[in-house]
């Protein structure tokens, strides 16, 4: 049997998680009422990001997320379109992270409602 392609693995990823649009997000962000996570890599961040965002890189959250996202806040997690977001949000999600969602359409989305941006 041949591995499900990315495009596949995102799309049952979807089913199980909750997604925010980007105006959700911006009003969370307002209220501080989440926790952001850029799940994109550092070379990423470096050149943009969500104003307070803590940096997970996708293939750190296994390690790296018990000993520094914290359990009990809401998050969103974000990355430059979606679809990594989606995955890593699953990910959390099955490490006990219940309060996970994705941003859906990413930094893109953010910046196209209007979210402001930091460098």
């Amino acid at each position: 049997m041949t591995e499900p392609s990315e495009v596949e693995r995102v799309a049952e990823a979807r089913t199980r998680i909750i997604e925010v649009t980007a105006d959700e997000a911006i009003a969370r962000r307002t209220a501080g009422s989440a926790l952001f996570l850029d799940v994109r890599e550092r070379h990423e961040w470096n050149l943009f990001r969500i104003p307070g965002a803590m940096l997970l890189p996708i293939g750190d959250i296994p390690a790296s997320a018990p000993g520094t996202v914290p359990r009990d806040r809401d998050l969103i997690v974000y990355c430059g379109q979606g679809n990594r977001s989606v995955l890593a949000t699953d990910l959390l999600r099955s490490m006990g992270y219940a309060r996970a969602a994705s941003l859906s359409g990413g930094v893109r989305a953010w910046m196209d409602a209007g979210g402001e941006l930091e460098d």
